[in-house]
């Protein structure tokens, strides 16, 4: 069995979606997007044919170190990206032909079936709490939410008071015990980091994310000082390598790495590893789509220290379509009591529907992120 070929597609809201062709007939589906960089994550693909084509599909971890090490330049965001592409899609051929969910094919699974999460208001929150409360009564025992909207190095403490307010409403309209995730989205800069943490801690939340960004993790020891709360990052890093450094700061709890981003099952399987062996627990980011979810639950039912899997279906970025409905297979993709069941068709497990994602590769789109800006006129981090 050989690659014989690869396609790429861009489809709403923001995915991009490969597609590997073997002499076999069998066909392998992967998810390779870098919001509001698909298309040059797609150019990224198109540009590694030359190592793909007319190689053993199943030997994934020499295409996996090819792809990475026999260009000379590697890691980032765009060429990592498109290795993960790559990576779910050869991943999938090889549960197909072997007839099996891509976990069984890692060790089998620890678990059976995996804790979700949804989110709850938009980029600029408000009402949270009834959103909140519609997804407690939908089953989920855990939301995430955006923090504040732009803050300064520093900010006004009436800035910090909104954000209290809005946590302290989801706690009170569902109960001292549902979790709350607080995503800072990189929006905070060290100094009103701390402060944030500190006051947030009465509320008992599941977890802060990217309380400062990466390019600052030395001072996620800090914060980690300031606060009793658990500390969440990893979606802006690439690879294992990216990881250990941030594993040699210290200061994180759980890592976010993205199936999408950081080189696949592959890699982020060997990320979760990693992590374990510093006490720290795994929740895979995905504001994605379905091929990506998919690859992220095949990960977290082999790895032990995986405590909650994102997923973005309702999220305020998917406008024009969804997760679902690019899935054939739907019924695989209910969640019950705040869980998602184990993939259970053979390889990733999401029957894709092809006929629509040609029809929305007709007219590609070209998703960026807002561009926001403080009120003197500098630019805000989005």
């Amino acid at each position: 069995m050989k690659i014989q070929k690869i396609h790429t597609y861009l489809v709403r809201p923001r995915w991009g979606f490969v597609e590997i062709e073997t002499s076999d007939g069998l066909t392998g589906w992967g998810e390779a997007v870098l919001e509001g960089h698909t298309a040059t994550v797609m150019a990224c693909v198109k540009e590694m044919e030359e190592y793909l084509l007319g190689k053993d599909p199943e030997r994934i971890e020499e295409i996996w170190t090819t792809l990475y090490r026999a260009g000379f330049y590697r890691g980032g965001g765009v060429m990592m990206s498109a290795i993960s592409g790559i990576d779910q899609a050869l991943w999938d051929i090889k549960g197909k032909r072997y007839g099996v969910p891509v976990y069984q094919l890692m060790g089998g699974a620890c678990r059976d079936r995996m804790r979700v999460y949804s989110w709850v208001g938009g980029d600029r929150p408000h009402d949270v709490a009834m959103d909140a409360k519609k997804k407690q009564e939908e089953g989920f025992t855990a939301i995430k939410m955006n923090a504040t909207e732009e803050l300064q190095f520093i900010d006004t403490y009436e800035k910090l008071d909104q954000v209290l307010e809005r946590v302290a409403a989801i706690r009170e309209k569902c109960g001292k015990y549902f979790g709350i995730a607080i995503d800072f989205h990189g929006r905070v800069h060290k100094p009103m980091a701390k402060i944030l943490a500190k006051k947030l801690e009465e509320f008992d939340p599941m977890f802060i994310e990217e309380p400062v960004l990466c390019e600052n993790m030395e001072e996620f020891k800090n914060i980690a000082a300031a606060c009793n709360i658990p500390i969440a990052t990893g979606e802006r890093l690439f690879s294992k390598w990216d990881f250990k450094r941030l594993f040699h700061a210290g200061g994180v709890d759980i890592v976010q790495p993205d199936l999408s981003h950081a080189g696949g099952l592959t890699e982020v399987r060997k990320i979760a590893a990693m992590a374990e062996a510093y006490d720290i627990a795994l929740a895979p980011h995905c504001p994605l789509g379905p091929i990506a979810l998919a690859s992220c639950l095949n990960v977290d039912a082999v790895s032990y220290n995986a405590v909650i899997q994102e997923q973005s279906m309702g999220i305020h970025y998917n406008v024009g379509k969804s997760v679902l409905d690019y899935v054939k297979n739907k019924e695989d993709f209910q969640f019950v009591d705040g869980y998602a069941t184990l993939p259970k068709r053979p390889g990733l497990g999401v029957e894709v529907d092809k006929e629509l994602v040609l029809q929305e590769n007709e007219t590609p789109h070209n998703w960026k992120n807002p561009v926001w800006h403080h009120k003197d006129g500098s630019v805000a981090e989005w």
